[in-house]
């Protein structure tokens, strides 16, 4: 029987995004403002007709779910705006109790001559530090000890594809390596980031905790991007990659063995033996099987993207066909991510009540869920401070407990 919890206990659940685009998560009226401001023609200018016309509640493919980007994209050119949307992202998960969370996007979408790679990392982190720093020092139960602060990363993301017309650095991009194949030019772009990325951690101390890659898995798979991957692993920073998001096993395999991936983005496709396309794997369910065991020895967890997965993959009719169940049954390490708030029109809080509604999910395996969420962060802190930190959530959720229907939450060990 699907667990039912109120809407205000779920709100009070100490909750983790680990998955979550900065450019994917506007509010829509800063979409609307920001538009004004730098004569960003929408298609509408009201909240009821962006949602009516771009960002909707289904979509008939994944190009249209990606065409709200162009919008948010085009309003995300100067630090004021970054560091707005940044604050704001963070105020809005602060609401629905969310504790910890991990920004992504890809900075080349935002560079330009008068905007560098640094300044466009710094203006996002102003932002979430802003609005951490205020959450932190006015909340009674975190000065007290009795609430875990609220902490963040961020995850710079590399493209698998691109073309020039996507951002002013990706035309000078392009022109600058204008006898190279595109192939090549995708993936000199990404070590580019990863360098960068690696020195304005080192240098500025901005809290770049993990390096993405987003975008086509379909002919630009993660080995192309191997020596990115290879430079941030040499520098001690995580990783993570979009795979099986829209291509089957073999992507995921990759982006472990290739671009040593500590966790993956979706991953939805991981159980889809029919979508094995190497003549070398003889035994596609027994190719499955190893994978998903090793995945699962290995604690390599999975950022489940619910609303977004349903939206995107037309072979997923419902939720309860969606492989987070046989994630669950596989014992995988898993954690609910909600990757577009503006264009999946979703919140943690939805995400975490799909989930207990669609799959049988028990008490001990609701904890299990959450803390997962904070044990595989990729928390910017020092080790030591991180395990305090979880215990913190431990602490707190188990406080809750006692206090909020303890016959519903229940117990069981993390």
């Amino acid at each position: 029987m699907p667990m039912k919890l109120p809407a205000d206990l779920i709100r009070l659940l100490p909750k983790t995004d680990v998955h979550l685009h900065l450019d994917g998560s506007l509010r829509p009226e800063t979409l609307i403002d920001l538009a004004r401001q730098h004569r960003v023609q929408l298609p509408s200018d009201t909240v009821d007709g962006l949602f009516e016309q771009v960002f909707k509640e289904k979509y008939a493919s994944l190009t249209e779910y990606l065409h709200g980007f162009q919008y948010t994209v085009a309003v995300l050119q100067n630090p004021e705006s970054l560091e707005r949307v940044a604050y704001e992202l963070m105020e809005d998960n602060i609401l629905e109790g969310v504790r910890y969370i991990e920004v992504r996007f890809a900075p080349h979408l935002h560079v330009h001559p008068g905007l560098g790679f640094q300044e466009v990392l710094q203006a996002v982190d102003r932002g979430l530090a802003r609005a951490a720093a205020h959450y932190n020092s006015r909340s009674e139960g975190v000065r007290s000890g009795r609430e875990p602060r609220f902490a963040y990363g961020i995850i710079a993301c590399a493209m698998r594809k691109f073309e020039p017309v996507y951002s002013e650095f990706y035309r000078r991009f392009f022109e600058l390596h204008s006898y190279s194949p595109p192939k090549q030019v995708f993936q000199l772009a990404a070590v580019e980031l990863a360098r960068a990325v690696v020195d304005i951690r080192d240098r500025c101390g901005v809290p770049i905790v993990g390096f993405d890659l987003a975008g086509d898995e379909f002919g630009y798979p993660a080995v192309d991007f191997k020596d990115a991957y290879d430079f941030v692993h040499r520098n001690f920073m995580k990783k993570t990659v979009h795979a099986g998001e829209a291509y089957g096993p073999e992507s995921i395999f990759q982006a472990i063995t290739e671009c040593h991936a500590d966790r993956i983005g979706h991953g939805s496709f991981l159980f889809s033996d029919d979508m094995i396309r190497s003549p070398e794997i003889a035994d596609r369910r027994d190719y499955v099987n190893r994978l998903s065991q090793y995945i699962a020895d290995r604690r390599i967890t999975i950022e489940v993207c619910l609303s977004s997965n349903l939206q995107t993959n037309p072979q997923i009719h419902n939720l309860a066909e969606h492989s987070f169940g046989q994630m669950r049954a596989s014992n995988l390490s898993c954690t609910l991510c909600t990757d577009n708030r503006l264009v999946s029109r979703t919140t943690m809080c939805r995400e975490l009540g799909l989930a207990l509604e669609h799959f049988p999910i028990t008490a001990k395996e609701l904890k299990d869920l959450l803390v997962y969420g904070f044990k595989r962060s990729f928390y910017p802190g020092p080790y030591e401070e991180k395990r305090r930190y979880v215990r913190s959530v431990i602490n707190y959720y188990e406080e809750l407990q006692r206090q909020h229907l303890p016959e519903t939450l229940g117990g069981g060990e993390v």
